[in-house]
């Protein structure tokens, strides 16, 4: 076998199997052999691992009057050394034969012969004599590598309690990995769980595995499952108690519908515009109704829908409480002359006013739909195990301009309401729809902070509460004084009582 030493040189590495029978030739057997001899190069195999030098190896002698033709010689004797052991490299791995002894005699694709090795108990007699005692073998053949050993013929040293250990650390068990110990040898070491994420499954190794990104790692390291799907169910409290609000708000709103509707033909119903009240109220059921988009599993259609939905019904809600406002402004000013003009103004007015102010949301939605949808999206990064299954927005500026169009419109209604909150109306609805829009202001002013510091599913719940308390808002405040008159106090919902109160209140002002 041919090795290249530390210095750049080549070394022919010759092994050999030991013959009591045959004495090899040594270098002074040869030096006579020698007269001209001048340069000399000993090829050996103490470099050669799992090979034993036999006598002095082999000698090439480069002969000749100077050094240049002695190392000439050199070169060529060794070069012919290399080429003569490479013809024989492809004969020794065809070699196969039985020695003397029965056992095989082969060589593998890198030279080596097989290895065999008896295992030797040494231990110590009572008369402090040493004794050798062979306990099993291990041999290397063409059908494979046996090992044998025979633990009852052992004696072990009396002062241990078990079979010792011929490592200084226990084996890793899966679920964690090798730490070497530093300064320390290759078999000490510690063993340290896996991170979360990450798992081995047998023993001893080196390094962990990260299980795929819908897997997370179990308990015990050693296995990844399945990562549960997270989301607002109607199932747990919290989905099921705000599915339960939103029933309930729902309820009331149809019950008020169905009171105006009953009542339509009274003073009090009539004197608040039916139509705007009807549309009012229609809006408010489709808003209360939008958290049910929110609440279960998301899919791609109700990631589309979601935030639309809500945009526009509230849109339309908070026009008509601005048409509202203004037709209590034009209500006082019909009691000044040419109430006729005035009056078809005013009906005409609102009902272009709800459709225009409610248009623009319309349009943002249409192209937030267009250029940067919402979509369905599994995050696995907010929570550890899990993935939470929910809606990304697309477009975090049309999101945020859905928001702010509906908050516009509500702080244009507060500053109407505010100028009108002193006008003598019968009802006093000017003032009613200020601290509606207060609340509603509020709430979505303070939804911003809260939405954005929250994650997962959490973000979910902030948008739904912040949609039923501004609707509910709406609800009561413009609302349930009106069905207070009609039911409990129903000699309040008169003309004359009507008549009476505005001309007391416009005597006050």
């Amino acid at each position: 076998m041919v090795t290249v030493k530390k210095h750049g040189k080549l070394r022919i590495c010759i092994g050999a199997l030991r013959r009591s029978h045959y004495i090899m030739t040594t270098l002074k057997d040869v030096l006579y052999k020698l007269p001209k001899a001048r340069l000399f190069m000993l090829v050996d195999a103490r470099d050669a691992i799992g090979i034993e030098p036999i006598a002095d190896g082999i000698l090439v002698v480069g002969c000749g009057d100077t050094d240049k033709e002695a190392e000439q010689d050199h070169d060529g004797k060794l070069l012919e050394l290399m080429n003569h052991c490479r013809q024989l490299n492809k004969y020794l791995k065809k070699v196969h034969f039985k020695i003397p002894g029965g056992e095989e005699m082969f060589f593998d694709d890198k030279g080596n012969a097989p290895g065999r090795f008896d295992v030797i108990n040494l231990f110590w007699l009572p008369n402090k004599t040493m004794r050798k005692l062979l306990v099993g073998n291990f041999n290397q053949d063409a059908s494979g590598t046996r090992f044998f050993i025979n633990e009852s013929a052992i004696h072990w040293n009396p002062q241990f309690s078990q079979v010792p250990r011929s490592v200084c650390s226990e084996s890793c068990l899966p679920g964690y990995v090798k730490v070497y110990k530093k300064e320390n040898a290759k078999c000490c070491h510690n063993c340290i769980p896996c991170p979360e994420g990450e798992i081995t499954n047998t023993t001893d190794m080196e390094s962990c595995w990260r299980c795929p990104e819908d897997q997370w790692s179990n308990a015990k390291r050693n296995k990844c499952i399945l990562r549960k799907i997270d989301f607002l169910s109607n199932e747990e409290p919290l989905g099921l108690t705000l599915a339960l609000m939103t029933a309930v708000f729902t309820g009331f709103t149809a019950i008020v519908l169905t009171i105006f509707v009953k009542y339509k033909k009274t003073p009090i119903v009539k004197a608040n515009n039916l139509n705007l009240s009807y549309t009012l109220l229609l809006s408010l059921i489709l808003s209360f109704l939008c958290p049910f988009l929110f609440i279960g599993q998301p899919t791609k259609v109700s990631c589309l829908l979601r935030q639309v939905v809500f945009g526009n019904s509230f849109a339309v809600g908070v026009s008509c409480v601005l048409a509202k406002t203004v037709i209590v402004i034009l209500a006082f000013n019909a009691t000044k002359p040419n109430p006729k003009q005035t009056k078809k103004f005013g009906k005409n007015t609102s009902s272009s006013l709800v459709l225009v102010c409610s248009s623009g949301e319309g349009i943002i939605c249409v192209v937030w739909l267009l250029y940067s949808p919402p979509f369905l999206y599994n995050n696995s990064q907010v929570e550890v195990g899990k993935i939470i299954a929910e809606c990304k927005e697309g477009s975090t500026i049309a999101f945020y301009l859905v928001i702010g169009y509906i908050g516009f419109l509500a702080l244009l209604s507060f500053f109407v309401a505010f100028l009108a909150r002193k006008l003598p109306d019968t009802f006093n609805e000017a003032q009613y729809i200020t601290f509606s829009m207060l609340i509603f202001c509020s709430v979505w002013i303070s939804f911003i902070p809260a939405y954005l510091s929250t994650k997962g599913k959490y973000m979910v719940v902030v948008e739904i509460f912040a949609i039923l308390a501004s609707a509910a808002g709406l609800l009561f405040c413009i609302f349930f004084p009106k069905c207070y008159i009609i039911l409990i106090k129903p000699e309040l919902n008169t003309r004359v009582t009507l008549t009476n109160e505005r001309k007391h209140k416009h005597t006050r002002s």
